[in-house]
């Protein structure tokens, strides 16, 4: 049976459309999948990604664990600073992908992809290098305001000045009257707050943000855009475009790797990887007409040469996108090759990613 999150039953209010997603039943949509998108681009949208997992790391050696399980560099980010890292096995392929909120060298909270909960806390347990190891997941709620308008929205439920939080930094301080990690990060290219909280305060928290989002344009949002926009800017998705089947260096998260510090897992696998050279790498890619699907065959000269990972029809760019593994000499913008749709062939072009840049970055 599927999980519920604190918020199941606000979204039912909202009329939202629930489907199971990693375990859980969320909101697909609301009003419309390019409705919301929309929203987010041009205002604001906020977000019950409340299944996601919070796994501390805490006590004297906890940087140091962290440093052996994540392939960025905690150790040159300052406290109040995240990182997003592959957390990865030996052979250099993903158990997950994770953002690290450094608080100080003794307090590191991993933020885990929900269908990755129960794995990664036990990955992290059976490789905890000598930290405490705390899996907070069931006490946590989370909800993400991402949009241009998201930072006015939550400034009028803190006495915490969000312009001092910059991007990739976090933290802590009511909102709406209650306690918050408020982090600017987030999956959808635009500027925005994630705020987490304790998991029955989530219904309080999305009301008072709701309420005071209104005269801004806020709109509840469902998987369905968070999946297009993540699209657009080319970030992963776990169990489609990276999995313990690829590497960081072949997903072209090569700038997340850092085999200049100490030793980490995957380390050895990665340093040999980039030795030999790559065989096939991620790529973004467009077509004219035909809409990528996860699991279409991309072919070359009527040979299967890969698969593709994720693709939709992109609300911003009205056309269609998508992202596939393919052999390295296919992997430079302009190469061509075929993408197949219900055994018909149409022609694809390897293009530049992000598929799209938005109007106001986050906050650097």
């Amino acid at each position: 049976m599927a999980r519920r999150t604190a918020l199941y039953e606000t979204h039912l209010a909202a009329n939202g459309k629930m489907v199971e997603f990693a375990g859980w039943e969320l909101p697909v949509q609301y009003k419309g999948l390019i409705e919301e998108h929309q929203a987010v681009r041009n205002a604001a949208g906020l977000f019950d990604v409340s299944h996601m997992g919070e796994v501390f790391l805490t006590g004297p050696k906890a940087l140091a664990a962290a440093q052996m399980l994540l392939t960025n560099d905690l150790s040159k980010i300052v406290d109040g600073q995240a990182l997003y890292c592959g957390l990865l096995n030996e052979r250099g392929t993903f158990v997950d992908d994770v953002i690290a909120y450094r608080f100080s060298a003794e307090r590191i909270l991993l933020v885990v992809n929900g269908a990755n909960r129960e794995k990664d806390a036990a990955w992290i347990k059976e490789h905890a290098f000598g930290a405490q190891v705390d899996d907070r997941s069931d006490e946590y709620g989370q909800v993400a305001v991402q949009g241009p308008r998201a930072e006015e929205i939550v400034q009028k439920l803190t006495r915490t000045d969000l312009t001092k939080v910059l991007y990739y930094h976090q933290t802590e301080g009511e909102v709406a009257g209650i306690p918050c990690i408020i982090a600017r990060t987030g999956y959808t290219g635009e500027d925005g707050l994630e705020l987490y909280m304790p998991w029955a305060k989530a219904p309080a928290l999305w009301s008072a943000l709701m309420e005071a989002g209104a005269p801004f344009g806020l709109m509840p949002a469902g998987l369905g855009c968070r999946d297009t926009l993540r699209l657009e800017m080319r970030f992963m998705l776990y169990g489609n475009d990276i999995d313990e089947a690829h590497t960081s260096l072949e997903a072209g998260l090569g700038w997340t790797v850092k085999l200049d510090k100490s030793d980490f897992i995957g380390r050895a696998a990665l340093a040999e990887q980039k030795a030999k050279g790559l065989a096939r790498k991620l790529v973004g890619f467009t077509t004219e007409k035909a809409i990528p699907r996860h699991g279409y065959r991309i072919l070359k000269d009527g040979a299967e040469v890969g698969q593709v990972t994720s693709g939709t029809q992109s609300p911003s760019l009205g056309r269609p996108i998508g992202l596939a593994y393919v052999p390295t000499e296919l992997s430079s913008v302009g190469a061509t090759f075929d993408l197949e749709v219900r055994g018909k062939s149409f022609p694809a072009t390897v293009c530049k990613t992000p598929f799209f840049t938005p109007q106001k970055p986050p906050r650097k």
